[in-house]
């Protein structure tokens, strides 16, 4: 493969949060004084519903949780008030890398174009990557449901390339989504590589590359493809 940019996802791909979700949306229902009536997978698989252009994080979390509340029989203004308590909880900027992103970021950074396609708000992807320094390793950063629409659909790897002046014959994108990163970088004709990968899933699309750790990105292993 002649690669000469390499996009990469955000969350659970470079970076997790220190504060555990489940931890935070515990402690947010806590707050306001009513019973748990979702978990965060709940909260997941809702989220992206909620995607809207000029809308914040804290916005499209409050309508999410307000829809959830409104399904489970509460008032939905009781799961705003949840949302806000998140929010307050939530500190963005309390991240840590995963294991062997900045060795791999820094080494790809010297040969290729680098960039974030994200499936998150602007000011809460920036805080995290400014938290870590990871901004200064990309030159485009894409934020779904702001800049283009949000993964998978190819709209958001489209604008990326782009910007980097690329195409998605030279381009491989990196995530740990089987439901967005895969199939959305086959569906823009980028390869794919699935990070941190589960041996006992076979996915489908099947990813280009599948590696638990990010430590082979540093060797360029889609040079000897």
């Amino acid at each position: 493969m002649d690669i000469d940019t390499v996009l990469f996802d955000l969350d659970d791909t470079l970076l997790e949060y220190e504060q555990d979700s489940r931890d935070v949306l515990s402690s947010s229902f806590d707050r306001v004084g009513v019973e748990p009536f979702f978990d965060i997978p709940a909260y997941h698989a809702r989220y992206d519903e909620f995607l809207e252009r000029g809308k914040s994080v804290d916005e499209q979390r409050s309508n999410c949780f307000a829809a959830i509340a409104r399904d489970a029989e509460y008032d939905p203004n009781v799961g705003r008030t949840v949302a806000e308590a998140f929010a307050d909880i939530r500190d963005q900027s309390r991240v840590r890398y995963l294991l062997g992103a900045p060795v791999m970021l820094e080494t790809l950074a010297r040969d290729y174009a680098l960039g974030i396609v994200t499936n998150g708000s602007p000011e809460m992807q920036r805080t995290k990557m400014t938290a870590l320094g990871i901004d200064e390793y990309v030159d485009a950063i894409v934020f779904a449901g702001h800049d283009a629409r949000a993964k998978p659909h190819p709209e958001l790897f489209e604008s990326a390339l782009a910007e980097l002046d690329s195409t998605p014959e030279r381009a491989i994108h990196v995530g740990n989504s089987l439901s967005t990163d895969v199939p959305g970088a086959k569906a823009a004709g980028l390869g794919a590589v699935w990070v941190p990968a589960n041996p006992e899933i076979t996915p489908d699309p099947t990813p280009d590359f599948a590696f638990e750790t990010l430590h082979p990105l540093a060797e360029h292993p889609w040079r000897s493809a």
